[in-house]
């Protein structure tokens, strides 16, 4: 079992990771807490400073619950463009292809399979 108190989940310190692989807008740096590492999938707690990448037909599934920022996520496929900020929850299903930018600081909590 892993708890993980809502101070920590909101602003608690993530490890860093690295800028975001295929950025193309900014400098988008990553903080990143695997949460749960034994499981299948991959789930955990990621923060990105703001900046911009393609998605290009995802491998797996993305739920996600934003805790915090502000960021546009727009279909490549219908063109719609969804900002995301605190208390949104959402989902990128396999095969999905579109665009992440982020303009305010993002938290999240995620679960990939």
């Amino acid at each position: 079992m892993t708890v993980i108190k809502s101070a920590e989940v909101m602003s608690g310190h993530l490890p860093p990771a690295g800028q975001r692989p295929g950025a193309d807008k900014g400098d988008p740096q990553l903080g990143l807490l695997r949460i749960a590492p034994n499981a299948s999938g991959n789930i955990g707690i990621w923060e990105c400073q703001p900046g911009g990448w393609p998605v290009n037909n995802r491998p797996d599934t993305e739920v996600t619950f934003i805790l915090s920022g502000t960021a546009t996520i727009t279909d490549a496929t219908t063109g719609t463009a969804h900002t995301i900020m605190a208390g949104d929850l959402v989902v990128l299903p396999r095969g999905w292809t579109g665009r992440w930018d982020v303009t305010e600081t993002v938290r999240k909590v995620y679960a990939i399979y």
